[in-house]
């Protein structure tokens, strides 16, 4: 009886949710981004926003490999890695300013996106998921080992905070219209991204390979494209969670970070924008919410998502999505009966 009330409530919320413009959707969600730190009721909350904001940037690189290229990556951290050490280095070393090292990390991460997914796509399938998962670790052994540089296990204290016209950012609420900033910047390029031709290109590869060589698509060439993109969104925010920690260690990009941004994508919703999103606040939030269940928070956290891979396999969005097409489908009927 719970589970049948459960659905008409989610029914419920889907249908209003798909009865509103998209624009509106994203402008009551940003009116509220803006509104939640002055209501939050400390500094506590806002931080945790803003580790939500720096996983949804991530989900939302990933997204664009795994949700419209179709390839499973499991090194995705390494891009998050190599943007956090190229602001901890060239801020500390040579005394760049964040705005200086943010284009110069997202072009590192491009190169470096670049070169690995040029040897990874000789591969498919699970030989390409362990490829990306053996440069993710890669990544952590060199900081690990190149001691010279990273300052190896101990890791790099002491990083500079960004300023902007004098202004310097210092505490998390500070640092939230920052983050958001990021969050926009990155819907926006990933919604422009996807309706492009490149977008579509992914998608049609996504869906059949064959099927998109033989309509004159360069699987090699989309997909390395959609490899430097991730790699840059990944970049970029790695800058920013550097400043916002002021230290970097090897031990912030484990691979347990790749399969936790990989998990919010698959919950939320592949291929959707608004999916990488919704799974990265919701696997944020819930183990704040189940602190006080500490105890058992692991085994809740575990039967929430068995339940959801029962409930909606294909994630949040791609539970609500096949009611969003057959809405569209009933209103095309509609109106081709009255034409006619």
């Amino acid at each position: 009886m719970m589970n049948i009330r459960f659905r008409r409530r989610i029914k419920n919320v889907a249908r209003f949710w798909n009865n509103l413009d998209m624009r509106l959707k994203w402008g009551i969600l940003f009116v509220i981004a803006i509104v939640y730190p002055f209501l939050a009721s400390s500094q506590y909350y806002v931080h945790i926003m803003n580790l939500a904001f720096i996983y949804v940037v991530l989900s939302l690189g990933l997204n664009i490999v795994c949700g419209l290229a179709g390839l499973l990556d499991l090194g995705f951290i390494a891009f998050y890695a190599v943007g956090a050490y190229t602001y901890a280095i060239l801020s500390i070393k040579l005394g760049l300013s964040f705005w200086e090292i943010l284009p110069i990390a997202c072009l590192t991460t491009a190169l470096f996106g670049l070169l690995v997914g040029s040897a990874a796509f000789r591969l498919r399938g699970d030989y390409f998921a362990i490829v990306t998962m053996g440069y993710g670790e890669i990544i952590r052994i060199l900081a690990n080992n190149l001691t010279f540089l990273t300052n190896g296990p101990i890791g790099i204290a002491g990083i500079p905070r960004p300023t902007l016209f004098g202004f310097k950012f210092e505490d998390p609420f500070q640092y939230y219209f920052l983050a958001l900033s990021f969050v926009a910047i990155s819907i926006f390029l990933t919604y422009r991204f996807q309706a492009s031709r490149i977008g579509r290109a992914l998608e049609a590869i996504r869906e059949d390979e064959i099927a998109a060589v033989s309509m004159g698509v360069n699987l090699k060439n989309f997909k390395l494209i959609s490899f430097i993109i991730g790699a840059m969104l990944g970049g970029s925010i790695g800058v920013f969670f550097a400043s916002y920690a002021t230290f970097v260690s090897p031990e912030s990009f484990s691979f347990m970070e790749s399969v936790m941004v990989l998990a919010m994508v698959v919950i939320g919703g592949m291929g959707t924008i608004e999916g990488p999103v919704i799974g990265a606040l919701i696997l944020v939030f819930l183990p704040e919410a189940l602190r006080s269940l500490s105890d058992y928070r692991m085994l809740i956290f575990g039967a929430l998502m068995v339940f959801m891979m029962i409930v909606m396999p294909k994630g949040f969005m791609g539970w609500i999505k096949p009611r969003r097409i057959l809405k569209v489908a009933e209103e095309e009927n509609s109106f081709v009966t009255r034409d006619f």
